[in-house]
């Protein structure tokens, strides 16, 4: 389970896929670059984590044979990472996810229905999220006109050599 806030640029999955067939180290080098773009979102992200939401999150939970807790803060701050997805049915292409089972089981907790734990850990609204989303969204004016130029820049890159 992993939670995730995205930025549409139309074009911009058919250059990425475009690259690896030009040359599968241009898209290496684009998605390093990507990462290096998002890193003060990504940071953003990281230091909302700064403490256990619910004390009884630092135990050992399963859920149906699988083990979704123990939260640790560490953990959580080491399972926000960019993501770039050009599947044909990806609704988004540059993510920014909460890899964490627990992290994210924090994040969306009671946006769909209501429950205890949602109770508990306040409410969030439905496709929200309680503090990657927020913490992108005030981070995001600073990488937008970057991510944006180093795209075209890409998509130009892609023309030429077609």
């Amino acid at each position: 389970m992993s939670v995730s806030t995205t930025i549409t640029v139309v074009g911009v999955k058919e250059t990425i896929n475009a690259l690896k067939k030009i040359d599968p180290q241009l898209q290496k080098d684009f998605r390093a670059q990507a990462n290096d773009i998002a890193q003060p979102a990504i940071n953003a992200a990281k230091d909302k984590y700064t403490e256990l939401p619910l004390s009884g999150m630092a135990y050992n939970w399963d859920s149906r044979g699988r083990k979704v807790f123990p939260f640790t803060v560490a953990k959580a701050k080491s399972g926000v990472r960019l993501r770039i997805d050009t599947r044909r049915n990806a609704v988004g292409v540059i993510l920014i996810e909460q890899k964490d089972p627990a992290a994210a089981i924090f994040e969306t907790a009671g946006r769909a229905n209501a429950n205890k734990l949602g109770n508990q850990l306040g409410f969030v609204g439905a496709g929200r999220t309680r503090f990657i989303g927020p913490a992108v969204y005030r981070a995001r004016r600073g990488i937008e006109k970057q991510m944006e130029k180093m795209i075209l820049d890409t998509a130009r890159t892609v023309s030429r050599s077609m």
